[in-house]
């Protein structure tokens, strides 16, 4: 198998920090959307709005001393796969990742009926849960678990990071959005009376009249929550799911 290994050199790695710290700082251009990926460069970025949506498993880290590891990854691959599914249903989808138990998605949205979409997609996912939950159920999983969903929107600095000529980079999404959605996804289902959907007071007020209304402002944690789902998948599950 080719390889693109090299010894690491400390002097070369020297010069290499030198040069992104004081050299040529390259182009950031501010743009409508965030391109493709392979618009990206070692010496480049693009800024734009954009949203995140971020889904975390809450108590994760109980459900080792729950269920053994076989059946423990089961429930993380049926999971994981169903929320890669609903994001790449998305068509501005830029970025989907899988960070642990959570998996989160960068969205262009430089309309506010793409927010509305984005919206729809933690709809979807929380729908999802209670699918996996009863089949769970009907599998013996003997204990259920409870999701955070957090969407925002904000301004974000797309780069390529990584050793460059080794192949080995990744995009990194500079800016408060994605934390901010994992924040967000944090409080869901995370506090007593908190449900699982979780928005910022920016994105809520980009959103539609109907789905506004879905939501309630939250004081306590200054952000709008609600137990959002899926209309079309409700059905499907009070009919399949009984």
């Amino acid at each position: 198998m080719d390889s693109n290994h090299k010894p690491y050199d400390h002097v070369a790695s020297a010069h290499r920090i030198k040069e992104y710290l004081t050299g040529t700082q390259g182009t950031y251009e501010e743009v409508k959307e965030l391109p493709d990926r392979d618009k990206l460069t070692f010496t480049n970025g693009f800024y734009a709005y954009c949203s995140a949506i971020f889904v975390d498993i809450r108590g994760s880290s109980q459900l080792p001393s729950q269920y053994k590891r076989p059946r423990l990854a089961r429930i993380y691959r049926a999971y994981l796969s169903e929320l890669v599914a609903i994001f790449n249903g998305d068509t501005n989808a830029r970025e989907i990742n899988i960070a642990g138990d959570a998996a989160w998605a960068v969205i262009n949205t430089p309309f506010k009926a793409d927010i509305n979409s984005v919206f729809s997609l933690g709809a979807q996912a929380n729908s999802m849960a209670k699918v996996l939950n009863y089949e769970m159920t009907k599998a013996s999983y003997d204990h259920p678990i409870k999701i955070g969903i957090g969407m925002s929107y904000g301004r974000a600095l797309m780069i390529k990071a990584g050793y460059n000529g080794s192949g080995i980079n990744d995009i990194v999404y500079m800016g408060d959005v994605v934390n901010e959605a994992a924040k967000l996804a944090n409080y869901g289902n995370g506090r007593p009376g908190v449900p699982a959907l979780v928005t910022s007071s920016l994105f809520h007020s980009n959103l539609n009249e109907h789905n506004q209304g879905l939501l309630r402002h939250d004081s306590d944690l200054q952000c709008y929550t609600g137990n959002v789902v899926n209309t079309a998948m409700e059905e499907w599950f009070k009919e399949n799911c009984n």
